[in-house]
């Protein structure tokens, strides 16, 4: 079975979010089932420092505004396919965004080149490999199925989407049609047109053959109005050709036992105790005996961090504790950072991933209180390293966390802690919740060992993939 993956990024190579690791991870986890994925990218400076026995293997002399070709080559331990186009990708600042913070005004030509690219090798374009199947992620792909089911390809190569998150769609204006090589006639509500604009995640949604999101509660959540985004009708209309499958983790990369990025590695959630005190230490802040939370997260409305702020001294008249990493809104950025002269709460604004990890080793408890969450890969990082979640009930949240409840309790099945509605005196609540756990230390073992032991890797969701894949390739043939 040989597929094409196409996405924005993908880690270890270049990563803003989940989406990358997504995109890293599949190849191997679907390697031993028989899968040979290779993984289309565009030519951004850092996957071209990093591309290895780059050969040429396709010419695009019309690559939206350029020249481009697609070389061949691995990057990341990756069988990478990468479109070098420098008028589009070879440039500094973000991949996204330019240095005002704002998108670069050409993104909707940018990855219609990428989805371009990938409808062309779709219809055989590469001499010596062609593929079964192309698994596009997010809007940034989204107009590949549209390419593909336009084109020589149609009906013989199957096509799948995943979505990552919905709330990013690749709008454009319908003036821009022409350019993005959309023929007119598909600018209907029965294809590429969205509210008067067109948008690339729904010409993903209304031709690709299947349709994905990265877990089973988000999957039900995207066929109402509150969570669609103005698309619900589309995933209702379409949600026969729907599955939600779980975001796993890298087991080799997040692993407490082996995790060179950790300054002393354990076996135990009994190794709490130092990596706390050390992570303490690096946040300035003092030894409490009440437990030190952690949040590792982008800094906007979705993830909920307005809420922590108006709960936070719930948390803190308890004895606990709070080290955030992250950045993004200017308001809550400055907000935290205000809270941060009380003594029990420590700020670090940006990201790094080697920090990430310090984190996820020392810290008592992590905090995910999004309004919405379509998997999350935060509470599975702390789930395997015995910090334990306190998550909203919602999406991947939802299907990720046991909750402690007197029956959960009971049966020593816990996993952490959910809170609904999404609001902050829940959040309150279950903070409060937390602390009364962490205070019997017998059961907040029991839930550190039970947290360690939940399944978070590829496994499941790799055949789940795998399944999907030889089911749409048998119905090609």
């Amino acid at each position: 079975m040989r597929v094409l993956s196409v996405a924005s990024e993908c880690a270890p190579l270049v990563k803003t979010g989940g989406l990358a690791d997504v995109a890293g991870a599949l190849p191997g986890a679907l390697a031993g089932l028989g899968v040979q994925m290779r993984t289309l990218l565009p030519g951004y400076p850092q996957i071209m420092a990093a591309l290895e026995g780059a050969r040429r293997v396709l010419d695009l002399p019309d690559c939206f505004g350029g020249a481009g070709r697609v070389l061949a080559g691995q990057g990341g331990g990756l069988d990478l396919l990468v479109l070098d186009a420098p008028h589009l990708f070879d440039r500094g600042a973000g991949i996204y965004l330019g240095d005002d913070g704002r998108d670069w005004p050409d993104n909707p030509e940018r990855y219609a080149a990428l989805s371009h690219a990938a409808a062309r090798i779709a219809e055989g374009g590469l001499a010596d490999w062609r593929p079964d199947i192309v698994h596009c992620h997010d809007w940034q792909a989204g107009l590949a199925p549209y390419y593909i089911a336009r084109g020589p390809a149609g009906g013989h190569v199957g096509t799948v989407v995943t979505i990552h998150n919905i709330a990013f769609q690749g709008l454009a204006p319908a003036s821009r049609c022409g350019a993005l090589r959309i023929d007119p006639a598909d600018y209907t509500p029965e294809g590429v047109e969205y509210f008067g604009q067109l948008s690339a995640l729904k010409a993903g949604l209304m031709f690709a053959d299947r349709l994905t999101t990265v877990s089973p509660t988000y999957a039900e959540e995207l066929m109402t109005p509150e969570f669609g985004m103005g698309l619900d009708g589309v995933m209702r209309a379409r949600s026969g050709r729907l599955s939600g499958i779980l975001n796993g983790i890298d087991e080799a990369v997040w692993n407490p036992a082996a995790d060179p990025l950790i300054p002393k590695t354990y076996k135990a959630a009994k190794g709490k105790a130092e990596n706390k005190r050390a992570l303490q230490a690096e946040f300035d802040l003092p030894q409490s005996d009440g437990p030190l939370c952690i949040v590792i997260s982008r800094m906007t409305g979705q993830k909920g961090l307005d809420l922590l702020l108006q709960a936070l001294p719930v948390l803190l008249g308890r004895g606990g504790q709070l080290a955030l990493l992250g950045s993004g809104d200017p308001a809550l950025e400055y907000a935290f950072k205000e809270a941060g002269v009380h003594p029990n709460v420590s700020v670090r604004m940006g990201y790094d991933e080697a920090l990430s990890h310090r984190m996820m080793a020392g810290g008592d408890a992590i905090l995910v209180p999004s309004r919405f969450e379509p998997c999350g890969l935060t509470q599975l990082y702390g789930l395997r390293y015995g910090t334990i979640p306190l998550v909203a009930l919602t999406g991947g949240l939802a299907d990720t966390v046991i909750p402690a409840t007197p029956a959960t309790l009971a049966r020593e099945v816990a996993t952490g802690l959910q809170f609904h509605p999404v609001t902050a005196e829940a959040l309150g609540n279950a903070l409060s919740r937390l602390c009364t756990l962490y205070e019997q230390p017998k059961i907040w073992s029991r839930m550190q060992r039970n947290a360690m032991a939940h399944p978070v890797g590829w496994d499941v969701s790799a055949r789940a993939y795998a399944a999907l894949y030889e089911g749409l390739a048998e119905g090609q043939a």
